[in-house]
């Protein structure tokens, strides 16, 4: 009988074991894209505090600009709240009061619930609503539970990736690489 139960869990940690490198692979965390490669192109609904936007955001119709994507999990939460209010706080020195950098906001909130939020905070820039998760995917973003990982992407002019992080939102140091980040893109 002891020689059976051992068989039995012989048998289960090594079929335990033998899947274990494909679990762990698929359950590992995604990155956000490399820097130097073309960052994808999408169009989004965006909306702005005065309400959506005239045409939707493309990214290839920015070219020549350099662009901000910043993903984020839910609007009006502690850590996005504090990301946002950073970016409208800091818009006229690190984003150049949009003059030469396009930041967008992407999360999967509706367009209603982000238009309010910009209206009631004051948000100068576009927010972006990925309600299908699509643009949050094809920036490895979107996540299984349906919300999006805090990817930050910069996008050069030439429509290249030169930043790219998992940003912390509550580290200062987090907004001092961002914008000698875009800094160096938005001469």
């Amino acid at each position: 009988m002891t020689a059976v139960r051992f068989s039995i869990a012989a048998a289960a940690f090594a079929l335990c074991a033998a899947y274990t490198p494909a679990l762990t692979a698929q359950s590992a965390p995604a990155q956000p894209l490399a820097v130097g490669a073309m960052a994808p192109d999408f169009t989004l609904t965006t909306v702005t505090k005065d309400g959506p936007t005239a045409k939707p955001f493309t990214l290839s119709e920015h070219r020549g600009e350099t662009v901000v994507i910043a993903f984020f999990p839910k609007a009006r939460t502690s850590g996005c709240t504090a990301q946002m209010h950073t970016y409208r706080d800091k818009y006229e020195s690190m984003f150049l009061n949009g003059a030469k950098v396009r930041l967008i906001g992407v999360s999967t909130d509706n367009a209603a619930d982000l238009t309010a939020w910009a209206k009631d905070d004051g948000f100068q820039f576009a927010l972006g609503a990925d309600t299908d998760k699509k643009v949050g995917a094809l920036f490895n973003a979107a996540t299984e539970a349906g919300y999006h990982r805090r990817y930050l992407y910069v996008i050069g002019p030439d429509g290249k990736i030169e930043y790219a992080t998992n940003f912390r939102a509550m580290a200062q140091d987090a907004y001092d690489d961002l914008d000698a980040a875009i800094k160096k893109v938005a001469r």
